[in-house]
């Protein structure tokens, strides 16, 4: 698209990015253009009204935006696939957002079996195209989730029993630095900064292509049930259980959940479960398939397929909260309870229904962290290998139509973190400190939850790689370094 004669210079920001050849690369908020693509946020709340939008097509289009907005002083977001739900987290009020969605190309190199990866794809676009070579990689979960943000943030996925989280797959990044200049950082070169990138979010500059290891694709068996919401105790067994046995099994997975989801009919539960070697009904899984049932869809499918199990509605307000616990089932159950509370509550103060919430436990075993080391020696900065014990990863979440609910419902999600963690204070490694990422809403703690020795290499990596504090000071969204008290 060729931008009009008459497009609009006057804003310090616009005229910027023009005197640096990015012309027919702006959307500006009369563009139909523009209107699309705010409307292509997963949530409502990260739906801002940006400047204009700019939509490199090369890491060279992104390093010309950076060079023009550090030298002209001006805000700036990152967007990958949009589906972060925070307001600010991806997009940015009057300023400018870089919108990496045309970046989204995967390409297979079949001499090393890697996968080179566009930063602004989406999971789905990512599988179906590997799935042409008979490979795939461990990403997301769910097909609307874009490649950078899930990648930066750790990426939990169906993969990280075998090969631990997504971001120890990744083996190179290619990475538009403050100063415009595009590196290359991997295990032998910019180590520090290949580091600092697998959990460290936005600190460091815009990364534009991952390169991650394949594995060879193929059926799965899986799939999800729905339970009567009263059988929550037993499922909470079964998805501890899994937990402490998950190494038996490193091809299984699953995860358990108690939601007031109107799609299933109100209050219920749901087991989400897979084994990815396409073992039908695989043992570990035994307990979990013997639930009670409303109904079920497990069968031998396609991992298309199940991304769309794990889908939430989009045009939402969205609010996540999240807390990791000792693999104890008497703090599942608090926070099962506890949802079941907060239900009620917003049934009382939403007469239409119009809402969904759930808490989701989702195991996080100490086998997790041995599998990332092994596939990648060089380490990550997530910190995970503090934790002592197998635990659980909840996300706590609600989803209302309006920005008032949204105000009102906040503090109710909040509020369920914050017992279930009192609660789980009381007992001995109840608490886990680590917060993930993709997960945490805006207020949590979630670098300060990597330890000091990783603080240390987040500091040391942006002081490096952005000096000025590019990445800092004009680019507010995300969890910054520059905001750690210590």
């Amino acid at each position: 698209m060729t931008a009009p004669e008459n497009f609009p210079t006057s804003l310090p920001r616009v005229e910027c990015l023009i005197q640096n050849g990015l012309k027919s690369r702006i959307l500006m908020p009369a563009d139909p253009a523009y209107a699309a693509r705010i409307d292509s946020y997963w949530c409502n709340s990260a739906k801002l009204r940006p400047s204009c939008i700019v939509q490199p097509r090369s890491a060279d289009d992104v390093s010309k935006a950076v060079v023009a907005l550090a030298k002209a002083n001006q805000p700036l977001a990152v967007r990958s696939g949009g589906h972060t739900n925070w307001a600010g987290s991806n997009n940015i009020t009057d300023g400018v957002t870089i919108d990496l969605g045309l970046l989204n190309s995967t390409r297979y190199d079949d001499t090393n079996q890697t996968a080179h990866i566009g930063s602004g794809g989406k999971w789905k676009h990512v599988y179906a195209e590997l799935e042409k070579h008979g490979r795939t990689v461990a990403g997301g979960r769910e097909a609307e989730v874009g490649v950078g943000g899930f990648l930066l943030g750790g990426g939990n996925n169906f993969y990280a029993s075998r090969y631990g989280l997504a971001c120890d797959c990744v083996i190179a990044y290619e990475v538009v630095l403050a100063d415009g200049s595009i590196v290359t950082a991997k295990a032998d070169e910019h180590t520090d900064l290949f580091r600092a990138l697998k959990g460290g979010g936005n600190n460091f500059g815009i990364v534009t292509c991952f390169t991650m290891s394949t594995i060879p694709s193929g059926p799965i068996w899986g799939g999800l049930a729905l339970h009567p919401l009263d059988i929550f105790p037993a499922g909470i067994k079964t998805v501890v259980d899994f937990t402490t046995n998950n190494a038996t099994d490193p091809d299984s997975s699953m995860q358990f959940v108690v939601g007031y989801q109107p799609r299933f009919g109100g209050g219920v539960c749901i087991t989400i479960a897979n084994n990815m070697a396409a073992v039908e009904k695989p043992p570990l899984l035994q307990a979990a398939l013997a639930l009670p049932e409303i109904m079920s869809n497990y069968k031998t499918t396609t991992l298309q397929e199940v991304l769309t199990y794990s889908s939430l509605p989009p045009n939402y307000y969205n609010i996540w909260f999240t807390l990791t616990i000792k693999n104890d089932a008497s703090i599942l159950v608090k926070a099962a309870e506890l949802h079941n509370q907060m239900t009620k509550e917003l049934q009382a103060g939403i007469p239409d229904q119009d809402f969904t919430s759930h808490v989701a436990f989702q195991p996080l075993p100490r086998l997790f962290v041995e599998r990332s080391h092994a596939t990648n020696a060089s380490g990550n900065v997530l910190g995970l290998e503090q934790n002592t014990s197998d635990a659980i990863l909840i996300q706590a979440c609600a989803s209302v139509r309006t920005a008032e609910l949204e105000a009102w419902a906040r503090p109710k999600v909040r509020a369920l973190v914050d017992e279930v963690r009192a609660f789980a204070s009381n007992i001995e490694g109840g608490v886990v400190p680590w917060v993930y990422l993709n997960y945490a809403h805006s207020s949590q703690e979630v670098l300060q939850s990597y330890g000091p020795e990783n603080i240390r290499r987040l500091r040391e990596a942006s002081s490096k790689y952005d000096p000025e504090g590019i990445f800092q000071r004009l680019c507010p969204g995300g969890f910054k370094i520059s905001a750690l008290k210590n």
